[in-house]
């Protein structure tokens, strides 16, 4: 096996890793700790939160992830590791679709939506504009973590499913 396909293989895991890891600590800790702070509390932190992730060490994962997945899929088909090829191409498919797609016209416009409230003076009226917003973009972040993971698990799929003997073309 040649020294890029090694590479790639690895960049291909290590993003989807990457961006598996970023939504599952949404699901597992940040949100349930904002679900449980004053709900006007939890409004400016998710607000500061959204402002603060579009950054150059957040991109490469979100955005660079299906590319890094695509391109190994094209560098596996072209020394015919197909059947690892097919498993990156998914990779790179479910991710695309129910990753970043999702994230883009479902928790991006939550979030825009979420920057134009001014945080209320009172819990009481706080609770219900917080409530409605978690409660929404958990789900959606559900699944956007869950196909994340199946694009990781699919990647390192792809690593498993390497003919070792096959000869590079």
């Amino acid at each position: 096996m040649r020294p890029l396909t090694n590479v790639m293989m690895l960049a291909s895991i290590l993003s989807a890793g990457a961006i598996f890891g970023f939504f599952y600590a949404w699901v597992c800790s940040t949100m349930w700790g904002l679900d449980t702070a004053d709900p006007r509390v939890a409004i400016a932190a998710m607000q500061a939160m959204n402002a603060s992730v579009r950054n150059l060490a957040f991109a490469p994962a979100f955005f660079g992830t299906p590319f890094i997945l695509g391109l190994t899929a094209l560098l596996l088909f072209t020394q015919g590791q197909r059947r690892s090829a097919a498993a990156l191409l998914a990779a790179a498919l479910v991710y695309v679709c129910f990753g970043l797609l999702l994230t883009m016209t479902i928790n991006v416009p939550m979030n825009e939506a979420l920057a134009t409230v001014t945080v209320p003076d009172d819990a009481a009226t706080a609770g219900p504009i917080w409530q409605t917003y978690s409660s929404r973009w958990q789900a959606f972040n559900l699944i956007r973590t869950i196909a994340s993971g199946v694009a990781l698990l699919l990647a390192a799929a792809g690593l498993l499913l390497l003919d070792r003997r096959a000869r590079p073309a």
